[in-house]
């Protein structure tokens, strides 16, 4: 027998004998095995709403100090905000702070959860605005109708005000375009809140490395905000952070009886504005952006709020466009102006 034959032999003895990591396709498996396997796939819990809409307050002016538009009565929303909220499995409805009051109750009808932006305003009618949606929510929320709230940066700052029935109770911090850790305070009770689900070694890295950005002139430290009857009772302060100047500020915390949080950082620059060199884009600040993202939308699926579909779709963020502001190498890379 020739040499090549017997390789030949060989060969096909190797690719007869029998694989225990072969994969089989199903129509392979015996009937047995396909009795035993699922016909179709678990049913979503029917308590949940699967096409949750977060309702986002627009904010004074152009988000470009009027290099896009100086239209009398402009109000703009970031867009890495409406990406957050949409990177999470959500829609997003403008909650245009010029509008009726009328108008804008009727909207709170279409969503499932508001968030409040950071900016500057903290007077006037945005604030009065503010009050009056912060208000219905909780009236939702006692009502039964499950229904989140997220505050970031000046959005937690006039929930404080609006909490304390104090304009002036905000200090002065140097936390401008910086990025910082979060301490968590002593006893932190994370079950339910916005840390609930980080893994363990992402909230160990929150406390030693800069993975959340920070760019406000003002907050609450904690002293003020404990010594303050209406505020204590109606927050659980969850991390700290500190200034420039070694200033201990709130940086996250958690209402003790209704679906609120409030961040003075910003969750979602990390992910999605690239206008200073100082935010950070590591894959742990990318996943601190993500879990806090997703914890809104798993709350925001919890309304019970069922929105008619044509009424919805007449006032998602979807029937406008987004500005490109970036090309200055500065401020919100992108905004949706509204004027």
């Amino acid at each position: 027998m020739s040499n090549v034959v017997v390789l030949f032999l060989f060969l096909i003895s190797i690719f007869l004998q029998p694989s225990h990591s072969e994969i089989l396709l199903p129509s392979q498996l015996n009937r047995d095995s396909l009795i035993s396997s699922p016909t179709s796939c678990p049913a979503p819990d029917p308590t949940l709403y699967y096409q949750p809409v977060i309702g986002i307050l627009s904010h004074p002016g152009d988000g470009a100090s009027g290099r896009l538009s100086n239209a009398t009565g402009a109000n703009y929303i970031a867009a890495s905000y409406v990406k957050f909220v949409e990177a999470a499995g959500a829609r997003v409805v403008p909650l245009l702070f010029t509008e009726s009051t009328e108008i804008l109750l009727k909207k709170l009808e279409l969503v499932n959860g508001v968030l409040f932006t950071g900016g500057w305003a903290k007077d006037g009618l945005y604030f009065e605005t503010v009050k009056t949606i912060f208000k219905k929510a909780l009236e939702k929320n006692d009502a039964g109708n499950y229904f989140p709230l997220y505050g970031v940066c000046l959005g937690f700052e006039l929930i404080t005000m609006i909490v304390s029935e104090d304009n002036n109770i905000l200090e002065e911090f140097g936390a401008r375009n910086q990025a910082s850790s979060l301490q968590f305070v002593e006893n932190a009770y994370i079950e339910g809140s916005v840390f609930q689900r980080f893994p363990p070694d992402l909230l160990q890295k929150l406390s030693t490395e800069c993975l959340v950005m920070q760019n406000h002139y003002y907050g609450i430290s904690p002293g003020t905000l404990l010594s303050n009857e209406k505020l204590s009772s109606f927050f659980e302060i969850l991390t700290v952070s500190t200034d420039e100047n070694d200033k201990v500020y709130v940086s996250t915390v958690r209402s003790r009886n209704y679906p609120v949080t409030g961040f003075q950082w910003h969750p979602e620059k990390n992910a999605f504005e690239w206008g200073s060199a100082k935010i950070p884009h590591t894959e742990d600040a990318i996943r601190t952006t993500q879990y806090v993202a997703n914890f809104l939308i798993s709350e925001a699926r919890k309304s019970l709020n069922r929105p008619d579909a044509q009424e919805l779709r007449d006032n998602l963020i979807y029937n406008y466009r987004p500005t490109y502001g970036g090309k200055a190498g500065k401020g919100y890379d992108e905004v949706y102006i509204f004027e």
